[in-house]
């Protein structure tokens, strides 16, 4: 078989808590991202944008969304609180992936967002490539505009995913698959 299907065949997802040090150095970031980038994008938009998180600045997002959730719940337990808090911190590194919508483009939305999806998509894939674990979450955090605004993402922009990025720290199994039977049909006019 192939490299590249192998590759595809082979990738999945290490949850974040399972995720520790080292995170890719900075030239491979640096190449990871650039591959990433390189998505479908009709109407060569770039409807899409990066943000990185590491070290303090993954606790103080945590903690400033923990805020935003007891303001929201203000009975929310202890534990909720905590695990809010020290969400984005179990990798040591966090990709937020955000789609910059183009409302004035004739690309539907929907194509704006899929190229975007393709990136965080992307950046999973070469993590795996490289050796490296990655996990793709959104959580409320992701649809928050209060959320939003911590990022400073503007009315027009979204949070498609927060993509977890470290080494993994044990062996994950990989999930059940669906048969391609199952999901395959032949259309005929």
């Amino acid at each position: 078989m192939p490299p590249a299907l192998s590759l595809l065949q082979q990738r999945h997802s290490i949850p974040s808590r399972q995720l520790g040090e080292p995170a890719p150095d900075e030239a491979t970031l640096q190449a990871l991202l650039e591959a990433a980038i390189r998505v479908p994008d009709h109407g060569k938009l770039v409807p899409f944008r990066l943000i990185r998180m590491q070290g303090d600045a993954k606790l103080r997002f945590g903690e400033r969304l923990a805020a935003i959730a007891i303001r929201n719940n203000p009975d929310m337990s202890e534990a909720k609180q905590e695990k809010e808090r020290l969400r984005y911190t179990f990798a040591p590194l966090v990709v937020v992936v955000v789609a910059c919508l183009h409302a004035d483009s004739k690309v539907p939305e929907i194509e704006q967002k899929l190229c975007a999806g393709n990136v965080a998509y992307n950046i999973l894939l070469g993590a795996h490539a490289l050796g490296f674990g990655a996990q793709w979450l959104t959580g409320w955090a992701a649809y928050d505009r209060d959320a939003a605004a911590i990022l400073g993402l503007a009315e027009h922009e979204h949070v498609v995913g927060f993509v977890h990025l470290g080494t993994p720290q044990v062996e994950v199994p990989d999930r059940d698959r669906p048969a391609l039977a199952d999901l395959l049909s032949a259309w005929t006019p």
